[in-house]
């Protein structure tokens, strides 16, 4: 089971990697691409990758927009389909 403080933080890296890639989080839920299942998922997702330093270091080093997350990226696909809508 993931500690609470351990969510709070992949849900930061989930949403920083999000923006990243310029992803809407809230409006991708609001047209219906995203639900809050979909979205506790990724958040879970993201939580058991192995590497929460390295992404948080790579996602200080971009800018806006990234055409892909890094490779060890856990929710890849998901950023995907919501970019093409």
């Amino acid at each position: 089971m993931h500690d609470l403080d351990k969510l709070k933080r992949h849900a930061a890296l989930f949403d920083e990697m999000a923006q990243l890639q310029g992803v809407d989080l809230e409006q991708a839920m609001l047209d219906g691409q995203l639900s809050i299942p979909d979205l506790d998922d990724a958040v879970l997702r993201c939580a058991n990758c192995k590497e929460p330093r390295a992404c948080a270091v790579w996602q200080a080093q971009q800018s806006v927009p990234v055409m892909q997350p890094p490779a060890y990226c856990q929710n890849q696909e998901l950023f995907s389909e919501l970019k093409e809508g």
